[in-house]
């Protein structure tokens, strides 16, 4: 696996408050109901996401999240980034192996390096808008009315 749990779930997250966007503020129980994620560990995501100003919150009665900038200027690798730091943006081994350079390849380096290097250019362009209209053509998202599960769900 290439990403985290804590980056499949603040990506989740992210393309549903995009999705909502027009309906303004989220309650974060209703994302973690929608995708069946422990509400704590989404809380704490949804806190590294505020600390890294891709959303806001407001506390009380009628609070919630929701994006703190358009979907159109946030980008995968700024989610990566947020949640699991600097190491996650860089392309790597889709192996795992420490050691998988060009000077010094693992077994699998010249059947993987394109693929690895394609995903990564991906994460650096795709917008968050791009998903979340992708998410309303294909009807994709939990809670709207729909018998299809999100493109991200497990």
């Amino acid at each position: 696996m290439l990403y985290s749990k804590s980056a499949k779930y603040a990506i989740q997250s992210m393309i549903y408050l995009a999705v909502k966007e027009a309906e303004n503020l989220t309650m974060v129980s209703e994302i973690a109901e929608a995708y069946n994620i422990p509400q704590s560990f989404l809380s704490k995501i949804t806190r590294t996401l505020r600390k890294h100003h891709l959303i806001k919150s407001t506390r009380g009665r009628n609070g919630g999240i929701r994006l703190s900038k358009p979907a159109n200027e946030i980008f995968i690798n700024d989610i990566l980034f947020a949640v699991d730091g600097p190491e996650s943006i860089i392309p790597k081994c889709g192996f795992g192996y420490d050691s998988c350079t060009k000077e010094y390849p693992c077994p699998f380096h010249h059947r993987w390096s394109d693929v690895i290097t394609q995903v990564y250019e991906l994460m650096e362009s795709e917008t968050l808008e791009n998903l979340a209209q992708d998410v309303i053509d294909r009807n994709y998202l939990p809670g709207l009315k729909t018998n299809h599960s999100f493109i991200l769900t497990s």
